[in-house]
């Protein structure tokens, strides 16, 4: 005999769904940087409680996706550049760790559901940057989960997110063309157990990655730097 769904279940399921919601028009780079987010505006667009959007708007702080301020309300996040080389370092080292776990034991059905992930990218490829980043994302998560490592695969999951959040940040450009050969060229040297080839693929793909971000502080303009000597001649 099954029981009736309760109301925290209710609450937890809406909570659920504006969390991933947000979380993608975050990622997707409609809601940007810095962005407010008011909790009863969120609520009316989506039909639910503030209490539900502040469930939602914590997890999300969790996740490092938004901040709160102090008598402000909840904000989109928005990472310094030393946080996000920061990320971007441990995001490697988790995803080697992932490569070389599924070189050692690969689900039987990998392969199958990691090619098709690539297909959804080759769908997108060219057309729509803000999904593209999203579903390249996706990929890397997909990865971690496929080794059976939940706590592995949660601490993924996050870095990715955070490193999505950090490219509508700082990002020139979004190349989805290099993502998805890399990605093959990823499941390839998987499939074949060549840990050592998989790495250097994805310490590659990742360099480009932080290489499309302009992580180092930009040096003052010629400008900016004589008009604050200059100011000394208006005296």
């Amino acid at each position: 005999m099954t029981s009736e769904p309760t109301m925290s279940d209710s609450k937890n399921t809406l909570t659920n769904a504006v969390h991933d919601l947000l979380r993608r028009a975050i990622i997707e780079q409609a809601l940007k940087p810095g962005m407010r987010l008011p909790e009863d505006t969120v609520g009316e667009q989506f039909g639910v409680s503030r209490t539900i959007v502040r469930h939602a708007l914590v997890r999300l702080e969790n996740e490092g996706l938004v901040i709160t301020r102090r008598n402000r309300g909840a904000f989109v996040a928005e990472p310094s550049r030393e946080e996000a080389q920061q990320i971007f370092e441990v995001r490697r080292c988790l995803e080697n760790e992932v490569i070389r776990i599924l070189c050692e034991r690969l689900p039987s059905n990998a392969c199958d559901r990691l090619e098709a992930h690539v297909r959804s990218e080759e769908t997108v490829k060219g057309k729509d940057g803000p999904v593209s980043i999203r579903l390249a994302g996706e990929f890397h998560i997909l990865l971690a989960e496929l080794t059976g490592n939940e706590v592995l695969a949660r601490y993924v999951t996050e870095v990715v997110l955070r490193c999505s959040l950090i490219m509508s940040l700082y990002a020139r450009t979004h190349s989805s063309d290099c993502a998805v050969d890399e990605h093959s060229q990823i499941i390839e040297a998987i499939r074949a157990g060549d840990a050592a080839r998989a790495i250097g693929i994805m310490d590659h793909h990742l360099g480009a990655v932080a290489g499309r971000a302009e992580l180092s502080p930009r040096a003052d303009s010629i400008q900016s730097i004589l008009s604050r000597y200059g100011k000394e001649l208006a005296q």
